[in-house]
């Protein structure tokens, strides 16, 4: 797929992401104890053959950029293509991603590439592109669009677009509001000829009507040839602190994580040189991940923890999401809690969050 430039577009829905958005954008956020959310759709791409990728951001672009280097974790580090990163100018960057596109658009005109994608960071998967963009080809479609037939859609993937699909074309586009279980799930992830890209984003700005790509596609169906591709493997939707937190404890499954991380292709990010995790005698780990430079002396059950957390001796932490730098005191006790970075929890603590809604600890607060 290098006739594709890869278009990463962060104007995503993060309202209910709360906390953990407020300092660093959701792509950064972290997941699995050593990825960052956008590890997953920068991996898929450059799996794929797409050696050309544009990540168009919205603000509190610090921590992305520190997280994504100079592209070497994923091959990008060259001079001719790899990655590129384009920022928000003077507009408002909470409804716009049209802007963004214009104000940056040589960056698609010079990749000359025949293709466009465009995809999110927040939907969790592992898939080919190349299989995509072969049916988009194969069926000679306008504009192809990715999605996923769910069973779940009335507790999971809430907000999401729901794509209604008769033989193989998009007829129309709704919003997944909770009330029916099945649903055809949008992956807000298109194919296109670039110079339609290009056309839409000239429109768009044209009529000054549309602030977003997907809703000038979602209000064309009639004179654009939408056809839709089938994913069948798995995917998460991280659009609130819900399904972080139940994304995170379903990769504790192995059969979740074996798909995720091991079949298809490599899932790349920036490597940490840390000492390898100590446990003490008196430790007690079950069915968990847990990251380098790690200390724990008390007990962890499924749980996710990232790199260099301190867990105390009598410490018992049962389906939590801890982030990096935390510090447990002895004898406390965390229950379905999300601890952000830099965080530290005093001795014979307790807290506990609920199944529908885990508590999260605000980053670097001393509790």
């Amino acid at each position: 797929m290098n006739n594709c430039v890869g278009i990463i577009n962060l104007d995503e829905n993060e309202k209910r992401m709360d906390e953990l958005v407020r300092n660093r954008p959701l792509a950064s956020v972290p997941i699995a104890a050593k990825y960052r959310i956008v590890d997953f759709i920068l991996s898929n791409m450059t799996n794929s053959g797409i050696d050309c990728i544009g990540i168009f951001t919205k603000n509190k672009s610090r921590s992305l950029m520190d997280h994504l280097t100079n592209g070497r974790p994923w091959d990008l580090h060259r001079k001719k293509d790899g990655l590129k990163v384009f920022n928000f100018g003077d507009e408002e960057p909470f409804v716009n991603d049209v802007d963004n596109f214009y104000d940056n658009i040589e960056f698609i005109k010079n990749s000359r590439k025949d293709y466009v994608l465009l995809a999110p960071s927040y939907m969790i998967c592992n898939i080919d592109y190349r299989d995509v963009l072969m049916h988009h080809i194969k069926n000679k479609n306008d504009i192809t669009v990715i999605y996923k037939d769910v069973s779940n859609a009335n507790k999971s993937f809430l907000g999401c677009d729901v794509v209604n699909v008769d033989e193989g074309k998009v007829k129309s586009v709704g919003k997944n509001v909770g009330e029916d279980n099945l649903a055809s799930i949008s992956m807000e992830m298109y194919i296109m000829p670039t110079y339609l890209f290009i056309d839409i984003v000239n429109e768009c700005v044209k009529r000054g009507s549309y602030k977003k790509i997907k809703s000038f596609i979602h209000d064309n169906l009639d004179r654009l040839n939408v056809g839709a591709y089938r994913f069948n493997g798995y995917l998460s939707c991280i659009n609130s602190l819900t399904s972080y937190y139940y994304t995170n404890m379903d990769l504790l499954k192995r059969k979740v994580s074996k798909e995720l991380f091991y079949n298809g292709g490599t899932i790349y990010t920036k490597t940490k040189d840390e000492a390898p995790t100590r446990y003490t005698r008196d430790s007690k780990v079950t069915n968990s991940i847990i990251a380098n430079g790690c200390y724990i002396e008390g007990e962890v059950r499924n749980s996710i923890i990232s790199r260099c957390v301190y867990v105390g001796k009598d410490v018992k932490i049962d389906g939590c999401v801890i982030l990096q730098d935390v510090v447990i005191g002895e004898k406390a006790k965390l229950e379905r809690i999300i601890v952000d970075k830099g965080t530290q929890i005093l001795e014979e603590k307790n807290y506990v969050g609920s199944k529908s809604w885990p508590v999260v600890m605000k980053k670097r607060q001393y509790i």
